[in-house]
């Protein structure tokens, strides 16, 4: 049974949000959860469907206009994203858009204002655990929209928040949204650092490693510190060892409703994905990602 998203977000945070629909089952939560979102937020929803365009040689198709098929294609997908809507008794714009998907979704989240752009994770074997899908990955990386990624049949809340921090200033703006939430819903905030270096790394250079840790510990301080001025209540943890594994364990083991990370914006790098680190985390998780962007 798919859960609905639940409590989420009345502060006025996202007055647009985005859903990337292809009418798969990660597709229909992800849209789903949106349609709570919105209904929550009292936002406005886009459902965005995309097809590629078509490489092949025209003349070898036997389809006169293979362009208005990929279209027609669309819109059978938007329809039952339509369907669903009024099943829900929810309010949605659709859009259909023939080209590169990550491109367009990015195009049309920025032509709408949208605050966030909702996606469902795909993927159950290892292989495609480890790594998130390609549209998925583009978008993050190139769009300066916040990313929610939703895996199939996940419930996400904000009672119980892990925040995964490095001290950048993508992470100190994710602390930031973080306390906002856990402030409105009476949440908790369970804030990790990560130091992630080569076994061989202790025996060469301990106190580089204790200087490491050291400045873990800092980061983790300083996000208690300001939730705390906030009123919200904050958990720290410094972990060893690969930082996607140790923050998704984490996840599981404090039973966290989403994990927020920080990333940054769009750069002058075309075609840049994210960093191995958020794309694991998402892949791995046991929860909700919420990537927030600079």
């Amino acid at each position: 049974m798919i859960k609905p998203l639940q409590n989420i977000l009345t502060m006025g945070l996202y007055r647009k949000i985005l859903v990337a629909f292809d009418g798969s089952e990660s597709g229909v939560n992800a849209l789903l959860q949106a349609f709570t979102l919105a209904n929550n937020e009292k936002s406005w929803i886009t459902v965005a469907t995309i097809v590629p365009s078509y490489e092949g040689d025209l003349d070898l198709t036997g389809v006169k206009d293979i362009h208005e098929t990929l279209k027609r294609t669309g819109e059978e997908t938007l329809s039952m994203a339509k369907a669903i809507a009024e099943k829900n008794r929810a309010l949605i714009k659709t859009v259909v858009e023939e080209g590169v998907p990550y491109e367009k979704l990015i195009e049309i989240a920025e032509a709408e204002n949208s605050g966030i752009i909702v996606m469902g994770r795909r993927g159950k074997s290892r292989l495609e655990r480890a790594f998130v899908g390609s549209v998925t990955a583009r978008v993050i990386g190139n769009s300066a929209r916040d990313v929610l990624v939703v895996p199939e049949h996940a419930e996400i809340g904000w009672k119980n928040i892990l925040l995964a921090t490095d001290g950048s200033t993508y992470s100190k703006l994710a602390a930031d949204k973080t306390i906002e939430f856990a402030k409105a819903y009476g949440g908790e905030i369970k804030v990790i650092s990560v130091v992630d270096v080569p076994s061989e790394f202790y025996a060469e250079a301990p106190k580089a490693v204790e200087d490491l840790i050291k400045k873990a510990k800092e980061f983790v301080a300083s996000v208690k510190q300001k939730a705390s001025e906030s009123d919200a209540k904050a958990t720290t943890f410094v972990g060893e060892g690969e930082a996607y594994s140790v923050i998704t364990e984490l996840a599981k083991k404090e039973k966290a409703d989403v994990i927020v990370m920080g990333s940054h914006g769009r750069t002058g790098f075309k075609k840049i994905i994210m960093g191995s680190v958020t794309e694991k985390v998402i892949g791995y998780a046991p929860c909700p990602v919420l990537v927030v962007k600079a």
